[in-house]
């Protein structure tokens, strides 16, 4: 029989509740990753025991969702939700069901179940409870819905992005029924709040496979939660400089960068304002001027209305309107470039141009390979000696300059940042000494030619 092994917290309670006459499993999420030979985050039990039941036998318990039969039992520092078996009533709102009620049957809990791969039990005594074929569907690498597709979509039209987005983490496909589905009733995802997508968005482009958000757009998803990027990949880029339209390009960037989510975002929406831009030269060739910019713009745009938080949205837009933006190879220009950029993003400016270069066509490529390194091998340069990028780093503080007859206001912070000027095209400048000597000189001489000037 197969067996799973289980965290000892968790065998004691489905023990607990055993010797206590009920029924127990493991279920849902964690029995999946466990066949796959993965670490589960989480370890769901279901039960035929009642909630007051569940919290009767444990001595500590949170009551994280009794009208759902929900009681999280606590062990140690851990947490564990033990939910009662249960058969939905009507979902209103296309997300909660009106009303729950307790079963003590384990295939009518299994049957609610959004897809067969998380549709299966286990328990030490019963061994694999798999009522609807999920480990078949994981050995041929399929999702499918528990029995009638659109009725589970219907249920909760977020499970039509659930389906992409298990596909893209787990490399599967979706079943022809699933598929067909998913494309009926994607429409329904506007009844969904900005937040559940956001989350879905997320862990689909954060997958080891995120060139599968392709599907979002063929299935009809992407023009429901982003029809922006629907524009993209009808947008072809008839430019030597290129080998995909905008939208594959968007989505080979994505290939080439760690799944972190600045980063992912920022190759998602780097170019999504290219088709507001599009010109075409004499020769036929495409151009897209000051796409950065409107980039920008609609990644702002965006990433407001799906709710992502301020630190988010000022990292990814910043990222988004330097991404194209060139760098002079000297020290003193990537200096300016990373204060521009800003010290804590700009190493992350430099995956995003990594990404973009991998994701063009080989025209010119190895030049830019080149460029590339020489930017990497001058930040790198940077970063060891320590040179001054910030006005916290100068040698002068505005202590020094008040001590020097110099107001506080417009005039110290002007002064302040002429110096970070002279100190980034020469680290060597920033001294006490050298700086104040030369910049109160400059003032006095600015005011004795003022004074000559007016006599």
């Amino acid at each position: 029989m197969l067996t799973i092994d289980m965290p000892e917290k968790v065998r004691e309670i489905l023990h607990t509740l055993r010797d206590a006459g009920y029924e127990a499993y493991i279920v849902g999420g964690c029995v999946r990753d466990a066949l796959l030979g993965r670490e589960p985050n989480d370890w769901d039990i279901t039960t035929s025991a009642l909630p007051m039941q569940v919290k009767a036998l444990f001595p500590h318990t949170v009551d994280t969702g009794l009208q759902h039969g929900t009681v999280t039992v606590i062990k140690g520092k851990e947490g564990f939700e033990v939910t009662t078996y249960r058969v939905d009533g009507v979902y209103e709102d296309g997300r909660h069901p009106k009303e729950v009620t307790f079963t003590p049957d384990l295939a009518q809990d299994l049957c609610r179940r959004d897809f067969t791969i998380n549709a299966m039990a286990y328990s030490d005594s019963a061994g694999l409870v798999d009522l609807f074929g999920g480990r078949e569907d994981m050995e041929n690498r399929l999702i499918r819905a528990v029995g009638e597709p659109a009725r589970r979509f219907e249920e909760d039209a977020l499970r039509i992005m659930r389906a992409v987005r298990f596909a893209a983490q787990l490399g599967y496909s979706l079943e022809p029924r699933t598929m067909q589905s998913v494309k009926a009733l994607a429409p329904t995802l506007s009844r969904i709040s900005q937040e559940r997508i956001r989350v879905e968005l997320e862990k689909t482009i954060l997958s080891d496979r995120p060139q599968m958000f392709r599907l979002m757009y063929e299935t009809g998803i992407t023009a429901q939660i982003l029809p922006e990027f629907d524009r993209c990949m009808e947008m072809d880029q008839r430019n030597p400089h290129h080998c995909y339209n905008v939208g594959d390009h968007i989505l080979a960037s994505m290939e080439n960068v760690r799944p972190d989510r600045v980063l992912r975002l920022t190759m998602l929406l780097h170019d999504i304002g290219k088709p507001d831009c599009l010109t075409t030269d004499e020769r036929g060739v495409d151009h897209f001027y000051g796409h950065a910019e409107r980039s920008m713009e609609l990644a702002g745009a965006i990433l407001r209305r799906l709710k992502y938080d301020n630190a988010a949205i000022r990292s990814v837009t910043t990222l988004v309107r330097d991404h194209d933006r060139a760098i002079r190879l000297t020290p003193a220009g990537v200096r300016r470039a990373v204060v521009r950029t800003g010290e804590d993003l700009f190493p992350l400016l430099l995956e995003v141009k990594r990404a973009d270069m991998e994701a063009k066509s080989e025209f010119s490529r190895e030049q830019n390979r080149a460029q590339y390194e020489r930017l990497t091998e001058i930040y790198d340069g940077i970063v060891q000696r320590g040179d001054c990028l910030r006005l916290q780093d100068l040698a002068v503080k505005g202590a020094d300059l008040m001590e020097a007859g110099v107001k506080p206001g417009p005039e110290m912070g002007g002064i302040l940042q002429q110096m970070l000027e002279e100190v980034l095209a020469e680290p060597d400048h920033n001294n006490r000494e050298y700086l104040l000597g030369n910049f109160l000189r400059r003032i006095t001489d600015s005011k004795d030619t003022l004074v000559l000037t007016n006599g």
